[in-house]
């Protein structure tokens, strides 16, 4: 049984990449083929032993809100025209002993801030940070990236870190971490420091969004202050908390696609796309056509 049983999943951002798509409605709430981000981050959450699920929202995403609500009227009109089958996927979008909970950023003060505004409810407990815009496909074989991640804190009993390499030129987009080997996909951090230019990049190892955290890195984040761009940094949080704790940073078995860039959304897309069971065949040969088109 999974000790991780609070997840938060930070989703005030403005998603001003996706303008104007994003005007009216959360970039949280933009489909992969037949879900919105945010749910297969959910589902994620959910297949880790995930029961509270806490999100930090801010103004204009009441649609997260009635997307894991009960819709009543929408199931009443399915029930009424006998399509049960989309009414038992309209039901089943969140597990009957899930909770979610809602809590209001009332300033875009940073991932740091965001995370600070669940301890209310979290307390001392380790939990989850998911960001849903990192979306995460799991190899073949593998349970989801969040239940590997559970699983490692079930073992070690201190905060784990997703991490993958990136581009050097590209570390100014991430959190950096130095780390020793430790073992297999799993090595000792360091140090880590935000959004370091390329020269100055302790090493291409980004933390990307997923984190399994001590219910200790509340009171770090509560006295370190603004850091980068004026507000207050989840990395800084961890980096004082390595002062007293072991943080593990842990390469992954899947694929992260940023889906906070129009390309990630694509790529993210086409992958799930060719999939997906009503779409994998046709979608094949579509792309199979293009391809031939360009030839």
């Amino acid at each position: 049984m999974s000790a991780i049983k609070k997840a938060v999943f930070p989703v005030a951002g403005l998603g001003s990449r996706f303008l104007p798509a994003t005007k009216a409605q959360p970039k949280e709430m933009l489909p992969i083929v037949d879900k919105p981000l945010i749910q297969y981050a959910v589902e994620e959450a959910v297949a880790a032993g995930v029961t509270e699920l806490i999100f930090i929202t801010g103004r204009n995403k009441r649609a997260i809100e009635d997307h894991f609500d009960k819709a009543y009227e929408l199931e009443s009109e399915l029930e009424a025209h006998g399509k049960q089958q989309l009414l038992e996927l309209v039901r089943g979008v969140i597990p009957k002993n899930v909770n979610c909970i809602y809590i209001r950023q009332s300033e875009p003060l940073g991932l740091g801030h965001a995370v600070l505004c669940a301890r209310p409810v979290v307390g001392n407990e380790p939990f989850a940070v998911l960001l849903a815009d990192d979306f995460m496909d799991s190899a073949p074989g593998h349970k989801p990236v969040l239940a590997q991640m559970t699983d490692l804190y079930g073992y070690e009993k201190c905060s784990v870190l997703a991490v993958q390499d990136v581009p050097r030129a590209n570390t100014r987009q991430y959190g950096i971490v130095s780390a020793s080997a430790y073992r297999p996909d799993l090595e000792l951090v360091s140090g880590i420091v935000e959004k370091p230019q390329p020269d100055d990049a302790p090493s291409t190892l980004a933390v990307v969004g997923r984190y399994v955290l001590s219910g200790s890195i509340f009171d770090h984040l509560a006295k370190i202050g603004a850091g980068a761009g004026g507000e207050i940094q989840l990395t800084d949080g961890i980096a004082s908390l390595m002062s007293q704790e072991r943080v593990l940073a842990y390469r992954y078995a899947g694929q992260r696609y940023d889906c906070g860039s129009k390309l990630g959304y694509l790529k993210a897309t086409t992958a799930m796309g060719l999939k997906h069971p009503e779409t994998a065949e046709g979608f094949a040969e579509f792309l199979a056509e293009l391809r031939a088109q360009e030839s």
